[in-house]
């Protein structure tokens, strides 16, 4: 994935202040930063789902999104969450799926309807249909809230795995304990992305 000098402002309001970065593959980055100061935006943009003012996004191959707001129907199984997205991404099988999910320990509750679990298993679940289609390119927001400890570490041995293959991994978050995690990380300050290693005043 390649970023150049992307911008947006909500009104008045300037969120992203010329972001760029390059992405590159069998990489694990993150990017840190206070509630509030553009993350969310910022993955929007790179996702597709919202258009920056100016700027310039480029990546190659299949990408998977994972959004902070959990966007499932309450009302469908897990199992039927996977059929649609199965069919929505044209997978032939669920085995990208199945293997996430043991992983995770979402298989135990397949037939479940999503309404009836927890915070922590619907974020397994949407993650899981965010791998599914196993994406080049893997953009995370916070990604593991609502995780017990032991489904935490699981997370990272998923995401590191990733990694290893030649996939790019992007996690989002406002903590900044994971850095040791990852092989490069930003800041996301005042709109504009710095090095951890620099000083923000």
């Amino acid at each position: 994935m390649e970023v150049r000098d992307v911008h947006h402002s909500y009104g008045r309001r300037s969120v992203l202040r010329g972001i760029g970065f390059t992405l590159p593959a069998g990489a694990l980055v993150g990017i840190v930063g206070e509630n509030g100061v553009g993350k969310s935006t910022l993955l929007q943009v790179l996702s597709g789902g919202l258009r920056p003012d100016r700027g310039v996004v480029r990546h190659r191959g299949r990408f998977g999104y994972c959004p902070q707001q959990v966007v499932l129907n309450d009302a469908f199984t897990v199992r039927q969450h996977l059929d649609f997205f199965a069919a929505a991404y044209a997978i032939p099988d669920l085995r990208r799926a199945e293997e996430t999910m043991e992983t995770l320990r979402l298989s135990e509750y397949v037939d479940e309807r999503v309404g009836t679990l927890s915070g922590g298993t619907r974020q397994k679940l949407n993650l899981t249909l965010a791998v599914m289609h196993d994406p080049q390119v893997l953009l995370l927001d916070e990604p593991y809230q609502g995780f017990d400890w032991e489904t935490y570490l699981r997370f990272w041995d998923l995401v590191s795995q990733f990694r290893d293959t030649g996939r790019s991994v992007l996690v989002v978050s406002h903590l900044a304990h994971d850095t040791d995690k990852l092989d490069q990380v930003w800041r996301l300050h005042d709109g504009i992305l710095h090095d951890r290693q620099e000083t923000v005043a």
